[in-house]
């Protein structure tokens, strides 16, 4: 007896020590805050929020990928309860919603679609790359709707995918099924932010846009007589229809498929009945993200200062152009003749985007009755410089007096031209100044200056300086460094305290340098988004007893420059845009960048845009197209231009009905004949 019972308690040792040493060897940590947020979400584990199971978007939530109000089944409540777990605060949020992007379904395209019996979109993408030519339109054989949890998708009688916005939760199923990216998730936000891939179909004019406006879009609306619609598919993009209708280039036009039967449809002419039919009836204001309660600073009052407070109100912050000048405008007010853009056009545009929430302050000189500092002890999260070039000074009667918006910043052609009216300090760098090197070096060590780097995107052997003119500038006692560019800007309060400049080799290394003093060889200095500088806890610093510690950037560049680094592109202009159509775009891009440089969104150049030079399937040639005349557009007489009428009278109605019939409602490769 005795002995049975010293081998079961033997037994139980030897298990009890086997047991514990397993769960040293087999035990898993659970982080208590993941546990704490797992247990406050509902356990409906129903994929709304795009993730396996509540558990897994506990995880993501603590990880940061998730937001705390990301559980599609919880309450605003619940989403509070988890930001107070997690120490932070729940930010308003706009719905994402599901979109097909293609024109045609199977049943009405002219490409017909082989599937050899295969009922999935993915199989039969796998198998065939899903197509005959067009390797961008929809499939049609439902696997976003199998995949979506919610029912709300269905297959449309025109065989293309149709959303029920009022059950679709944007968990984003759908978009993942779909191997072509027909449909995915679409918000104000992400509209402001994407740039076009060739993924998207996209059709020729819209691609040729600098804006990117969705041009077929808004002339089918102005075709169905929802001119209200169209205006608010322009403002999608471009925040002066009126002012854009009279003054652009027309790029689109050019690429207008149409010209292959007879001749381009009138785009431009449409944008301007649209935005006329605004102006004499309602205004329309776009849509809007969620207010975020954050101050954006814009300092310039022209195309591009107002269309970056513009963008920026539409993704729910709260922006504040100072324009140094009496008036609104930049060179839209000075440049341009008023029978081509009277002021009351450019006012009502002006006022337009003042009422989506952008605040205006004229008179306000960034450097005189403003500074960066200032502008952020007062609430502001973020300051973006738009100041203009060399041809905006013009107009001001400014061109003798130089640039002192950020001290330590300046135009070397300021340096040349008025040396007694600039403050050089004692370490300078120049930015890429080529034949006038070796007189900036000089300049800068007779106002002073000690310490002075020049630096050069260009390798030595494709600089503009010859050896010997490259010992001169060093016998000065300058330094050169080749192959580098400037891409940060660091200072203390009012001044510049360093740059960090990267290495355009495939080295890709970084420098900082010690300089009061930064002079840059375009016609304007380059567009830069201050921010706070973060702290090692990622968290913005005023630090060093109540010293604001700022740096500043580029805006991201426009898709054909996105993989060049550094404050200018090859290809920027050396003063102003050469087209307000640009500016704007050059807007939009600065406020999606602010945008994700205030959530700590990482800025990575993407893959795939869509650019001038994007080799895509397009058409050339067009059948079966009945040839209509393109509507002229009515003329003023000379005596009622005279008296101040503008030059284009503007279509009337009918005439624009009649010329957006005209459009051929393309998408990638299909076009609908008429």
């Amino acid at each position: 007896m005795l002995q049975a019972v010293f081998m079961m308690g033997s037994l139980g040792l030897i298990i009890g020590v086997v047991l514990a040493a397993a769960s040293k060897i087999f035990y898993v940590y659970v982080d208590p805050l993941v546990e704490a947020v797992d247990d406050a979400l509902p356990g409906a584990n129903c994929g709304g929020c795009g993730l396996p199971g509540c558990a897994a978007n506990a995880e993501a939530i603590v990880a940061g990928t998730a937001a705390p109000d990301s559980c599609v089944a919880g309450s605003d409540e619940l989403a509070d309860q988890i930001a107070q777990l997690l120490g932070v605060s729940v930010e308003a949020k706009e719905p994402d919603i599901a979109k097909p992007g293609c024109t045609y379904g199977v049943n009405d395209a002219e490409i017909k679609y082989l599937y050899s019996g295969i009922n999935d979109c993915r199989a039969a993408d796998l198998l065939f790359s899903g197509m005959k030519i067009c390797n961008i339109g929809c499939l049609g054989l439902g696997t976003c709707v199998r995949a979506c949890l919610f029912g709300a998708l269905k297959i449309g009688e025109n065989g293309l995918p149709v959303v029920d916005e009022a059950l679709c939760t944007g968990c984003g199923n759908c978009e993942k099924a779909c191997p072509k990216g027909i449909i995915n998730l679409s918000s104000v936000t992400r509209r402001i932010i994407r740039e076009y891939t060739i993924n998207n179909c996209t059709t020729p004019c819209q691609r040729a846009c600098p804006a990117g406006i969705n041009i077929k879009d808004y002339i089918a609306h102005i075709a169905d007589g929802n001119y209200n619609e169209a205006v608010q598919v322009i403002k999608e993009r471009n925040p002066f229809p009126s002012i854009i209708g009279r003054i652009c280039p027309r790029p689109c036009e050019d690429e207008c498929r149409r010209k292959h039967a007879d001749e381009p449809v009138a785009i431009n002419f449409l944008k301007r009945f649209a935005a006329d039919y605004e102006k004499e009836n309602q205004r329309v204001i776009p849509f809007k993200a969620p207010d975020t309660n954050r101050k954006i600073a814009v300092i310039g009052g022209g195309v591009e200062g107002l269309s970056t407070a513009f963008f920026s109100a539409r993704l729910g912050h709260s922006p504040v152009v100072y324009e140094a000048s009496p008036v609104l405008g930049g060179l839209l007010r000075t440049a341009i003749a008023k029978n081509r853009l009277p002021s009351e056009i450019l006012d009502w545009d002006i006022a337009g985007i003042i009422e989506t929430g952008v605040l205006t302050e004229t008179n306000k000189r960034l450097g005189e009755d403003i500074t960066i500092t200032s502008l952020f002890k007062n609430g502001f999260q973020s300051v973006f410089l738009a100041t203009g070039g060399w041809d905006s000074r013009l107009v001001q009667n400014r061109a003798g007096r130089p640039n002192n918006a950020v001290s330590g910043l300046m135009l070397l052609i300021d340096l040349l031209k008025e040396p007694s009216k600039i403050k050089c300090g004692k370490k300078v760098v120049i930015s890429d100044s080529g034949k006038l090197t070796l007189d900036a070096v000089k300049s800068c060590k007779k106002l002073g200056a000690k310490n002075i780097t020049v630096i050069f995107k260009e390798s030595e052997n494709s600089s503009s300086l010859n050896k010997d003119e490259i010992d001169l500038v060093k016998t000065e006692g300058a330094s050169i460094v080749f192959e580098k560019t400037i891409t940060k800007i660091s200072g203390k309060n009012d001044n510049i305290t360093s740059i960090k400049y990267t290495n355009l080799t495939a080295d890709t290394t970084c420098k900082n340098i010690d300089t009061d003093t930064v002079i840059f060889s375009s016609g304007r200095i380059p567009e830069l988004i201050f921010s706070l500088e973060k702290t090692d806890e990622s968290k913005p610093s005023e630090t060093e007893n109540g010293h604001v510690l700022w740096e500043a950037v580029s805006p991201s560049k426009k898709p054909v420059d996105q993989q060049q680094t550094g404050f200018f592109a090859k290809d920027d202009s050396l003063s102003d845009f050469d087209a307000a159509i640009k500016a704007i775009s050059a807007g939009r891009r600065a406020a999606a960048t602010i945008h994700q440089l205030m959530y700590g969104i990482s800025i990575e150049p993407q893959d795939n845009l869509i650019t001038e030079n994007t080799v895509i399937q397009n058409v050339y040639e067009l059948e079966n197209i009945k040839q209509i005349p393109r509507e002229i557009m009515p003329l003023s007489t000379f005596s009622q231009i005279a008296e101040g009428a503008e030059i284009e009278k503007g279509f009337t109605e009918d005439m624009a009905k009649k010329e957006a019939g005209r459009c051929l409602k393309c998408g990638l490769i299909c076009y609908k004949q008429s």
